[in-house]
């Protein structure tokens, strides 16, 4: 078993294009042995984002934070603390804060060969 608070794990840069003022922190990966998911927690500064994208795998949201908007494609929802979401497969999808707070949330994906 692994037990860690999130600090203990370093806040990364994402290196994918169309990102601003975001963090990515990598809790649980392959490196601690976990074969089928990884679960990262995403900081997103004021006036920040994640990329307005698609991907052929689903993921679960959950907001610890702050106040986000989850857009997909030109639908626009907010997003606060204690809502979660379901993103599909293909689903065009983008956290934005557009609030003064900062926003945090976890992200769940699986892994795919």
């Amino acid at each position: 078993m692994m037990n860690k608070h999130y600090t203990d794990v370093e806040d990364e840069i994402p290196t994918e294009e169309g990102v601003k003022d975001t963090t990515i922190r990598w809790l649980i990966s392959k490196k601690d042995g976990a074969e089928n998911f990884a679960m990262r927690v995403f900081t997103i500064q004021p006036g920040g984002y994640t990329p307005h994208h698609k991907h052929d795998w689903e993921h679960e949201i959950f907001m610890l934070e702050g106040e986000l908007v989850l857009r997909s494609g030109e639908k626009r929802e907010p997003f606060m603390p204690g809502d979660f979401a379901y993103i599909e497969p293909n689903e065009l999808h983008q956290m934005r804060n557009e609030s003064e707070k900062l926003g945090r949330v976890i992200c769940l994906i699986p892994y795919k060969d």
